[in-house]
């Protein structure tokens, strides 16, 4: 956008300015005036989730977005703060994603498939950023320019959000495209309290639970992480290891997009293998997600620009490492939270709030210069270090037993 000079004004000095070329204060607010909206949305959602099931809200959401994505280009022209506005109500619309992903997997998928169901559809990020990443980066280039990824993301928003609300019912009982063999393998080793529609939520014992507070903590730092690479990875590849818009554009969404297919064969792998128990695998899963990821996200800013191609490759590795946390803390919470797995999915939206405003912090008391590596060390080394130390801390804590909590209707 900085390089779009169509509606740029002349100095005094007479250089052409562009209006779009932001600051790194500026950015950063606009990146946590998503996170604000986020933050503020998550547990109104959950509400009208419990109340009203995930079809209506998570359809008014998408229409919302897809309308603000729409009128972006408008603002960033117009009026800076219409535009931190904008991207508050994105935000807030943003909100009903994991609210929705854990209602999903806890009314749809069998106890054996869980892994399974959290990592399709949890692949949505990286879905979504590696289809911006290659559709912006041809766009910028092209006649259409950069406002035309804006308008062609609305667009195909508004189809998606339109065929969910042709398609998707929420309970699976309610739905004759559901058979009885199918229905039951879904019911399969759930409790009654589980499939019970009325069962209160102890948020109580949630909140105070040192199992899904563990999870929330690992879950912190790998959207940590998450976050760093949709938004900075760009800016990262092209200021400091000066790739072209171009190549950029494919660069990233090759790092975000590998880690898809790694995410849901190693969901079948996690769901499927038998050979080890359940913990041991939580166990495995939870180090590769965090730990190794950690150690490969550290070593990123030590790497000279010289041998970008090893930046590179640690980014991916980075990523395809993040990708299977589904066999991780994801798949420990749902053991041990059952028919409140929603809460705690919904949970991490609003933490993914607190990432959205740390990883920006973090840049921008860091890195006053986009184009000099030695700046980026210390983000990547505090988030690294940070995430291998949790995972430590999660061996003593994540677990695949099931907490006394859930195995009652009772008001809790």
């Amino acid at each position: 956008m900085k390089n779009d000079l169509s509606d740029g004004y002349t100095n005094l000095n007479g250089s052409i300015h562009g209006i779009y070329d932001y600051d790194s204060n500026e950015k950063a607010y606009i990146l946590w005036s998503v996170a604000i909206g986020t933050f503020l949305g998550t547990f109104p959602l959950h509400f009208l989730y419990t109340k009203f099931g995930a079809k209506i809200p998570f359809f008014v959401c998408g229409l919302v977005s897809c309308c603000t994505t729409a009128l972006i280009p408008f603002s960033a022209k117009t009026n800076y703060y219409f535009l931190i506005l904008l991207r508050f109500i994105q935000g807030f619309a943003y909100s009903a994603d994991f609210a929705a992903i854990g209602l999903i997997n806890g009314r749809w998928a069998p106890v054996s498939e869980v892994t399974i169901f959290m990592s399709i559809l949890t692949c949505f990020n990286g879905i979504a950023s590696t289809i911006t990443n290659v559709g912006t980066g041809l766009l910028c280039e092209s006649s259409l320019g950069w406002k035309w990824s804006y308008y062609l993301h609305s667009i195909f928003g508004f189809v998606l959000f339109g065929l969910w609300y042709l398609v998707y019912i929420d309970y699976p009982e309610d739905t004759k495209r559901v058979s009885d063999l199918e229905l039951k393998k879904i019911q399969k080793d759930k409790s009654e309290a589980h499939l019970s529609k009325k069962c209160d939520v102890p948020y109580k014992k949630l909140l105070t639970s040192p199992v899904i507070l563990c999870v929330w903590l690992n879950a912190f730092f790998d959207l940590t992480a998450a976050i760093m690479f949709s938004t900075y990875v760009p800016i990262y590849l092209h200021e400091v290891l000066k790739f072209e818009i171009k190549t950029t554009g494919f660069l990233s969404s090759l790092i975000l997009g590998m880690s898809i297919p790694v995410r849901i064969f190693f969901a079948i792998v996690s769901d499927k293998v038998k050979l080890i128990s359940e913990m041991l695998k939580i166990q495995i899963f939870n180090t590769v997600s965090v730990g190794v990821s950690g150690i490969f996200f550290a070593s990123i800013g030590f790497i000279p620009i010289e041998y970008s191609g090893w930046s590179v490759f640690c980014f991916v590795m980075c990523m395809c490492c993040i990708g299977v946390n589904s066999g991780g803390f994801y798949k420990s919470a749902y053991y041990h939270s059952r028919q409140f797995n929603p809460i705690v999915i919904t949970a991490i939206q609003w933490i993914k709030c607190l990432a959205l405003f740390v990883a920006p912090a973090l840049v921008n008391i860091f890195v006053s210069d986009e184009s000099n590596r030695s700046q980026w060390i210390w983000v990547f080394t505090i988030i690294g270090g940070c995430m291998v130390l949790t995972n430590f801390i999660s061996f003593f804590i994540l677990t695949d037993k099931s907490a006394e909590w859930t195995e009652t209707k009772e008001k809790c």
